[in-house]
């Protein structure tokens, strides 16, 4: 399925039902008065959040999505039927927007969130409703209210505690593929990953955290240049970053290079983004002779930067940089139960 994260769509609410004009016509009742009934509300538009869905496709081929009218009231005092509420269910993140004036509506980050978007129109009144003391046969009706209507835009941010983060062939999807079920495209060519692949590491029978793989970062990829713009807002709501370096052929000084150059483009694309914890998971070590491990360790040794040393391949490193992944998340407190 194509992965779709961003679309516009119009929703529009249900109208309420017209009142009815009618009198009481039965034998031997001459006068029966007005027996006219109201009209039902038109029904409104849903949003909910559900984890069922991770992307926006189904909206592709339609745009205009609208709830039942409430029907017409009818003679002998009946009501109109109530127009049915219209539920959309949206993936886990999505954020919806007024396209006309760009204000944030709703957040839906928690399966548990969900708002009504329009509200159907009001119903109008029967003939019944207008009789009084003075006037005993009014010939008055209201109709129903029209219901709201809006156009949105609904941008998906996946939900992922951990986002990897690095340059093309790094090696992201295969750590995404040994630490967790999912099975993303690993091929040994830039851009194997063309859309964000989310992969759910249960690290106990109880316990699981989510990482979000996205197409690999380039120079100028915040300003547009190859896929990766397209797809860092998918990191904006992670607690963590890894910045994954393929160390193959890499001096020290080549890989800091690389480390400020992911840094340089997170920036600016979103300052926040640097106030996450961020670490670098110095990848492809079974690719190093054991002493050029140990004199890159030794460089590292003399900094402040959280580092790890894996192997995607032999799975080298993996258990040890899980563990430390596990222990900071429940540490903060975002450790969901399966």
């Amino acid at each position: 399925m194509k992965f779709i994260d961003e679309t516009v769509i119009t929703v529009r609410a249900g109208n309420g039902g017209s009142g009815c004009l009618s009198f009481r016509r039965e034998k031997y009742i001459p006068f029966g008065g007005p027996d006219g009934g109201d009209g039902g509300d038109g029904g409104s538009i849903i949003i909910k959040g559900t984890d069922s869905l991770n992307t926006l496709a189904d909206f592709k081929n339609k745009s205009l999505f609208k709830a039942e009218n409430g029907k017409s009231g009818g003679s002998k005092n009946k009501h109109g039927r109530n127009g049915e509420d219209l539920v959309i269910n949206l993936p886990l993140g999505c954020v919806i927007y007024d396209n006309e004036t760009d204000e944030e509506l709703f957040d839906l980050d928690d399966e548990s969130k969900s708002f009504t978007i329009v509200e159907g129109g009001e119903h109008g009144y029967g003939n019944v409703r207008f009789k009084t003391s003075t006037n005993r046969a009014p010939r008055k009706k209201t109709n129903g209210k029209e219901g709201q209507y809006k156009e949105i835009r609904i941008i998906l941010k996946v939900l992922a505690d951990v986002g990897l983060v690095g340059l093309p062939n790094a090696g992201k999807s295969s750590f995404l593929q040994a630490v967790s079920m999912a099975r993303p495209k690993v091929a040994d060519y830039e851009f194997t990953t063309l859309t964000p692949n989310l992969g759910v590491v249960l690290y106990s029978d109880y316990e699981k955290f989510v990482v979000a793989d996205i197409p690999g970062i380039i120079e100028g990829a915040s300003k547009g240049v190859g896929l990766g713009i397209r797809f860092l807002k998918h990191i904006s709501r992670t607690k963590m970053l890894l910045n994954i370096i393929d160390c193959s052929g890499k001096s020290y000084e080549d890989i800091i290079e690389e480390v400020d150059k992911i840094k340089l483009e997170l920036n600016s694309y979103d300052e926040s983004l640097l106030k996450k914890d961020k670490w670098i998971v110095i990848n492809k070590i079974d690719m190093l002779e054991e002493k050029d491990i140990d004199d890159l360790k030794k460089c590292f040794d003399k900094t402040k930067l959280n580092v790890y040393f894996i192997s995607t391949i032999n799975k080298t490193g993996i258990k040890e940089l899980t563990n430390e992944i596990y222990e900071f998340l429940k540490y903060e407190n975002r450790i969901k139960e399966v």
